[in-house]
């Protein structure tokens, strides 16, 4: 089959000098829309540097230069409503949106957008967005944060970082975005289908039919096709057309003057009345999906070729030739000017470096501390006014639900930029009424209630943190992340790492999990597994066992996200929420004192474990639920005469591999207390860390026994019991252990 890419470049020339132009059904001209005749020759300009950027990227293929070749062809219509928006709109782009940024730009002096672009396609390290670790569309100037996955997994960000342009106004904090900014979103027809899209877009009007404002622009470029498979004709307008809370606006993006024309009337609505807008323009796909698309096999010859007829920049120069602003000769000109000077800047940043070595890679996983807010701490006066209404409890041990409460009271009237968003958080203070109280203290716009959708929740937090606030989003059970997962692994996770640093979303998401409520509403609420968490570069995991840790683990958490921009994952088990006793009835040994921060010790630092006793016997290494158990069976073993040491690790991402190695230090018995399941948890990675430490030292291994929960979900009743550790488990291991001799030999539990 004959090159399309050269098809479609030859055509264009040939076309526009022989006038022959493909028809609008729109008939608008400059003055009708308020375009000037310089500002339309600008924006096709723009036009064709995108796509003579998007052919000259398959050329580099060719030559091993470029290593991505998903381009804008079909879509360079986006010039147009690029025009319309400040650079201060942040912009959520899908990856066919290269003439927006090129058109963008101009908007600010000093930008050398078409050699940044390239360096990307290069995957050099100078890319001034990425620093060579992917091709993305992004750039901190031109306020688009970087998107990698496009399948509308950024849709509820954007609608997040919309909802908090007029929050910021409310709760009186400064926000990186103007207060009559908007927030410009696309994506594709296809990408419309999918779930993350269906409810963004439904939490955007669901928000918007209640009044709240929401200054968005979601932007559909309907290009009839997803990779190979076509969306039926007027089913994107079916959908959203007549949408409650939803302004519908549809335009022919072929045409640079009805696209600007529409765009300026949905920027309008979204600026000035606040109102979410559904901007659906028609587009075409020229040259497949990406380069390595061989269109052919599923679309017929006649269809590529009736596709490649609109071609936007064919439709651009009809517009410019019939209203005499320039002659065709002039608009082949500049496409071949614009082509030669492409051609030229490719050559010198195919040259430039790239990443070498894992450590450069890596290193923007972990964001830099680019933060000017720092955390802060209130007054003795403020507090004591604060808690006046719990003065009578201040001077009483409290159980964890109750310090997580009052720790997070005394930072949110600390840190006015802290916003709280989750299910049933409001006025019912949360299904365990850990945010009681917080609603009636800080108002609707810091304690928000959202609706029951994990991926908007965990959404409106990105895009939040996107303007200054520091979110505190509420996950209602550990098995309900797992409709939203996405949204922590390949959004917030993600944004400092292709950003290079650049962009942050630091926030403490609050989980409520893990097992032990005496089978108390079965599997999604008895989750005993976050492994889901644990592959995820650069998350911070923490898990306090108590109240006392919870309160300096919570208020480290947020200084870290407050200060270093770090995304944290706070595991909270729910099973030990109300727990006061730890022995027996009464003792009262799991309930604590609240400790103000100015009269904490030193702050409790990321990775610091806990250690309690000073038995040589055994070391036994737990958190969360398991290190309770182990507290309760390491007094039945005292009985007994086994003296143990216990190790509870706190933070179980990172692991701190420095401290745990000091504390089993000299230890011929190591038992690890784990109560997520036996397959992919946590006590595998700490057992391999031991033996290879062992290893790497060439020092004698200690036998290592793993308790850890059945490879099961947990069943509903007294059932769940049986699929868990136990402390009379614990007690009859570290017996066993005790009685077997051979030190060098690993257990697994059957």
């Amino acid at each position: 089959m004959l090159d399309r890419n050269v098809i479609v470049k030859e055509n264009f020339k040939k076309n526009v000098l022989a006038q022959q132009f493909p028809q609008s059904l729109q008939q608008l001209n400059l003055a009708q829309v308020g375009l000037s005749a310089s500002e339309l020759i600008d924006i096709f300009e723009s036009q064709v540097m995108s796509r003579v950027l998007d052919l000259q990227s398959r050329v580099m293929q060719k030559k091993g230069q470029s290593f991505y070749t998903i381009g804008s062809s079909g879509h360079e219509g986006n010039a147009a409503y690029a025009k319309v928006f400040r650079v201060t709109d942040m912009a959520f782009l899908h990856y066919r949106s290269g003439a927006f940024v090129i058109q963008r730009a101009k908007q600010l002096t000093g930008e050398t957008t078409l050699y940044d672009m390239l360096l990307s396609f290069a995957a050099s390290k100078e890319d001034p967005i990425s620093g060579g670790r992917h091709k993305v569309l992004g750039s901190k100037s031109l306020f688009i944060p970087p998107q990698t996955s496009t399948i509308a997994s950024h849709l509820p960000k954007a609608v997040g970082a919309a909802y908090s342009i007029p929050l910021t106004k409310r709760i009186s904090i400064q926000g990186e975005m103007p207060d009559d900014s908007v927030i410009i979103c696309n994506f594709g027809d296809a990408s419309s289908n999918h779930s993350t899209a269906q409810g963004a877009i439904n939490a955007a009007a669901w928000a918007a039919y209640q009044s709240v404002p929401l200054p968005i622009v979601f932007i559909c470029e309907d290009n009839g096709i997803g990779i190979s498979t076509s969306t039926p004709q007027g089913w994107v307008a079916a959908n959203y057309k007549n949408r409650a809370g939803l302004e519908y606006i549809y335009c022919d993006g072929l045409n640079i003057l009805d696209t600007y024309q529409a765009a300026k009337r949905a920027e309008y609505i979204a600026r000035k009345l606040k109102k979410p807008v559904f901007l659906h323009i028609r587009t075409v796909r020229l040259l497949g999906h990406a380069g390595s698309d061989a269109e052919f096999v599923y679309r017929k010859i006649t269809e590529i070729e009736a596709t490649e007829q609109q071609d936007p920049l064919l439709h651009s120069a009809r517009i410019l030739v019939e209203n005499n602003l320039l002659t065709p000769q002039q608009v082949v000109e500049i496409y071949e000017q614009i082509e030669e000077r492409i051609a030229c800047i490719s050559e010198q940043a195919a040259t430039r470096p790239r990443l070498k070595s894992a450590s450069e890679v890596k290193k923007s996983l972990i964001p830099i501390n680019n933060s000017n807010a720092n955390y802060r701490l209130l007054s003795d006066e403020n507090r004591a006014k604060l808690f006046k209404h719990e003065k009578h409890n201040l001077s009483k041990k409290q159980h964890l639900a109750k310090l997580i409460n009052w720790t997070l009271l005394d930072l949110m009237a600390a840190q006015p930029n802290i916003v709280l968003c989750g299910e049933d958080i409001g006025k019912k203070g949360g299904v365990y009424n850990v945010t009681s109280k917080l609603h009636e203290r800080f108002g609707s716009n810091r304690v928000i209630n959202t609706l029951l959708d994990e991926q908007s929740i965990l959404g409106l937090a990105i895009g939040m943190a996107h303007n200054g606030i520091l979110p505190i989003p509420e996950i209602q059970f550990l098995a309900y992340v797992h409709n939203a997962e996405d949204q922590i692994r390949g959004e917030a996770a993600t944004l400092p790492f292709f950003s290079n640093g650049q962009y942050t979303n630091g926030m403490v998401i609050r989980i409520a999990g893990l097992a032990y409520q005496k089978g108390f509403g079965g599997h999604f609420h008895n989750d005993n597994s976050f492994a889901v968490f644990r592959d995820i570069p650069g998350v911070i995991i923490a898990c306090p066992s108590n109240g006392a840790d919870a309160v300096d683990m919570l208020r480290t958490c947020v200084k870290l996200a407050q200060e270093q921009q770090r995304l944290v994952i706070f595991l909270e088990p729910i099973a030990l929420y109300m727990t006061r006793d730890l022995h027996e009835k009464g003792d009262e040994l799991w309930a604590f004192d609240y400790i103000s921060p100015d009269q904490a010790n030193a702050p409790l630092r990321l990775g610091e474990i806990s250690e309690f006793g000073q038995g040589q016997d055994v070391c036994i290494i737990s958190y969360g639920n398991g290190y309770y158990l182990s507290r309760q069976a390491e007094a039945k073993l005292a009985t007994k005469d086994i003296a143990c040491k216990l190790v509870d690790l706190r933070w179980l991402a990172p692991l701190n591999k420095d401290e745990i190695m000091q504390a089993i230090s000299g230890f011929a018995k190591v038992l690890i207390v784990d109560e997520c399941r036996q397959t992919a948890s946590i006590s595998e990675a700490i057992t391999t860390m031991i033996v290879e430490y062992y290893q790497d030292n060439k020092m004698k291994l200690p036998q290592i026994n793993r308790i850890t929960a059945e490879d099961c979900f947990i069943p509903l009743g007294s059932a769940a019991m049986t699929v868990l550790p136990s402390a009379d488990e614990i007690v009859e291991t570290v017996e066993k252990m005790l009685s077997d001799t051979s030190i060098s030999s690993l257990y697994q539990r059957d």
